[in-house]
């Protein structure tokens, strides 16, 4: 190869790279038009540090670009990968074992939910609702996270069953739902906002793509399953739960 030319492989490298790029600007674009368009139109107003705002909506591209490849190269084949290793090792025990530590460790280090449970802490003792001295609001929050977890994890392994079973998936989220309802009446009003958003937070960056991968990989190599039919619907559960556990979590904690 002569000196200065490119190679072929190097060109599609880089055409690869940018198209991966545009799929995420073009992912961000609308948002990025609803943000210009209350600004300038609605509020008339310049975007502030127009340089930084600039180079803050580059470096999202690019953690984006990132971020999705990231998953498309590691978690999901990883996440799939192990759960057809343990259905092919034929022990439930061990499968359901995974399952739970799964959700759990997954939701501990989820980024969100420790943000939300930070604040939450703080709150609470601008309340008056706990002590207020950073111990006490460490604990809280650290709880708040812990029942989160403990709750994801248990969702994981009842989806797991779900799938082994073939229960179908729509009884299981109706009863949670009735379940959620009831505990609403019943739990401290300081709490419930809380557990509602539990559930949001929870199925995030972290979770979603490994508990994903866990329930395709897992239908795919049962018989009689369809990873369409009965791989998805886990994430349905890890958001369904965290509210009755961090209600519950409330109950005990308020009386």
């Amino acid at each position: 190869m002569k000196k200065g030319h490119t190679s072929p492989f190097n060109l599609s490298m880089f055409r690869a790279a940018g198209q991966k790029v545009w799929s995420s600007l073009t992912d961000l674009l609308p948002i990025l038009l609803v943000i210009a368009f209350f600004q300038i139109v609605v509020l008339k107003q310049p975007l502030p540090d127009l340089g930084r705002v600039a180079f803050g909506g580059v470096l999202v591209v690019l953690g984006l670009t990132f971020f999705v490849q990231g998953l498309e190269m590691g978690l999901f084949p990883i996440g799939e990968a192990m759960a057809r290793a343990l259905a092919r090792k034929g022990s439930l025990f061990w499968l359901l074992v995974f399952a739970f530590a799964l959700g759990f460790s997954t939701t501990v280090a989820e980024p969100a939910l420790i943000a939300v449970a930070a604040e939450a802490a703080n709150i609470a003792a601008q309340a008056d609702l706990i002590v207020s001295n950073q111990a006490a609001i460490n604990q809280y929050a650290l709880g708040l996270r812990y029942s989160v977890a403990v709750s994801v994890g248990i969702a994981i392994l009842i989806g797991v069953l779900r799938i082994l079973r073939g229960w179908p998936v729509h009884y299981l989220i109706i009863g949670g739902y009735v379940l959620v309802m009831l505990m609403t009446l019943i739990a401290p009003k300081e709490i419930v906002g809380i557990a509602y958003d539990a559930g949001g937070v929870t199925t995030s960056t972290v979770t979603v793509p490994l508990v994903a991968a866990l329930g395709v990989g897992l239908a795919s190599i049962i018989k009689g399953r369809s990873p369409l039919v009965d791989g998805f619907g886990l994430i349905a559960f890890a958001s369904l739960l965290p509210m009755i556990f961090v209600m519950g979590y409330g109950l005990i904690l308020f009386g």
